[in-house]
């Protein structure tokens, strides 16, 4: 439900635009993966650097239609021209190939009008006879292949395959029917289309919506005393960790590169130490050391360990055991040899397992993958705006706990380390 309610809003985001009397949609959103890629089975995946990518979803019909259909349901009826298949496995085929799923459920039973993209080599990947990949998924319902390599041959193969009946004139017209439509509705046949307003990136609304989106979206664990937020009184502050001054850990995968970047790149984001070097001022001293080593013994009055996860998409984040780095632990217990109060801000795009170093926490926030304006950290932690965020999801004590419900019921049935909802205001 939940997924479904986020989904939409996303979806509606996207696609409506209303500017006076225009109204249209000028951005084809793409609802992903059809259909239960969320259910993948761990160490099911077909490549070696991965657990779960392209793995195989173990849910039966009835938890298919209950758990994971739901949420394309939902897209469709909100406006969904465009969906991708996922790479997952359901039964003893791929999903491209599942034309229960892809025509007779999505296309007939939801109504969907859009077209369907494979995922990207989704449908040729492992299989030796690339034309016979082709047919079949062709005539599931996949309509536009996502093509990493050699087109030239896809177009030859399909073409070949419906000269030899293999493929229907009516499939080729319906999918190609279905790209089209999809194409009238973004306007891009209109015989003038007024660009103006388009070009216009990174002003300075945009800076201050992103801004705002991080501060909102900051999640408060842990205040012991009332550390925070930082106040006038605080006039040395260390910073350490790995994602204090990266740019690439703060926006995560799928930006600059497909695995994201480890690094700052000058794209004009702003840092998390960025920001506190800017709203703590002249009168307080800053230090800023990865490791949180420091020459001076004197203590400062407040360390920020900013620490968290190198940037993943899928099949490089699957850990067993989703800890923070040796390296980040070092520069907690630095900061809190050489610092009255620690501070922990963690920049992660899920939940780590902390329980047993989170005692010696004073404070620590959930900044989860901030984006592009580093100083909506700040903002919060000067009391600048207020925390107001909770967790989306259970945060778990232990790996043995996963997977946990959104009710918060685990694998082991132990209790998690923060419910759904937590968030402390502040």
């Amino acid at each position: 439900k939940l997924v479904s309610q986020l989904g939409v809003v996303y979806l509606e985001g996207m696609q409506e635009v209303v500017d006076g009397d225009d109204k249209g949609v000028f951005v084809l959103a793409n609802p992903k993966h059809y259909l239960g890629l969320g259910g993948m089975r761990w160490n099911t995946s077909v490549n070696e650097y991965s657990k779960i990518d392209q793995g195989v979803t173990p849910a039966d019909e009835e938890v298919l239609r209950e758990v994971y259909l739901p949420p394309f349901a939902e897209a469709v009826g909100a406006g969904a021209l465009s969906m991708m298949v996922g790479l997952n496995t359901w039964g003893d085929k791929k999903m491209v190939l599942q034309k229960e799923l892809l025509t007779d459920v999505l296309k007939g039973e939801l109504g969907f009008k859009g077209f369907l993209v494979s995922d990207w080599y989704g449908v040729h990947e492992g299989r030796k006879n690339k034309f016979l990949a082709t047919v079949q998924a062709v005539n599931a319902g996949v309509d536009m292949v996502m093509l990493p390599f050699d087109y030239q041959a896809f177009a030859r193969d399909l073409k070949w395959a419906n000269r030899l009946g293999l493929v229907r004139d009516e499939r080729i017209d319906d999918a190609v029917g279905r790209i089209l439509y999809a194409k009238f509705a973004l306007g891009l046949f209109d015989t003038k289309t007024d660009m103006t307003g388009f070009v216009d990136v990174k002003t300075t609304l945009h800076q201050s919506l992103a801004r705002e989106a991080v501060v909102q979206s900051l999640v408060l664990l842990k205040n012991e005393d009332e550390v925070l937020p930082l106040t006038a009184k605080v006039q040395h502050i260390r910073v350490a960790g790995g994602s204090a001054d990266n740019i690439g850990k703060q926006m995560g995968a799928w930006t600059i590169e497909w695995q994201g970047v480890d690094g700052n790149w000058p794209i004009g984001a702003t840092s998390i130490l960025a920001g506190i070097k800017v709203r703590s001022g002249q009168e307080t001293r800053v230090e800023y050391n990865r490791l949180g080593i420091f020459p001076d013994k004197k203590k400062a009055d407040v360390g920020i360990a900013i620490v968290g996860e190198k940037p993943y998409a899928e099949g490089w984040g699957d850990r067993e055991y989703p800890i923070l780095y040796e390296e980040d632990l070092r520069a907690i217990k630095n900061l809190q040899a050489n610092s009255e109060r620690v501070v922990v801000v963690m920049v992660s795009g899920r939940p780590l397992l902390i329980k047993n170093e989170m005692a010696s926490f004073d404070a620590l926030v959930m900044a989860w993958l901030p984006g592009s304006e580093g100083a909506g950290v700040a903002d919060a932690l000067f009391g600048d705006k207020p925390f107001s965020g909770t967790l989306p999801l259970p945060w778990p004590s232990h790996a043995e706990q996963l997977p946990i419900t959104t009710k918060g019921e685990t694998a082991d049935g132990t209790p998690v380390l923060f419910p759904r909802y937590f968030g402390l205001k502040r």
